[in-house]
């Protein structure tokens, strides 16, 4: 559920400034290491990397 939409702008070089109030409804801080993939047309999905790691580890699959 996105609770508060920000607008972002990719870089020239495929950067992207997060907003911090994303990241802190997301429970992620700036200098968190995080696992970044593609979910299909126009979707990117940003997870700790802890977390999918742990996912990986007990069902095999993310």
């Amino acid at each position: 559920m996105i609770r508060e939409p920000a607008e972002a702008t990719l870089s020239g070089v495929g950067t992207v400034q997060i907003p911090l109030g994303v990241l802190a409804e997301a429970g992620l801080s700036p200098g968190a290491a995080v696992v970044v993939y593609s979910d299909g047309d126009g979707r990117i999905i940003v997870r700790r990397k802890s977390d999918t790691i742990r996912e990986l580890l007990e069902t095999g699959t993310l």
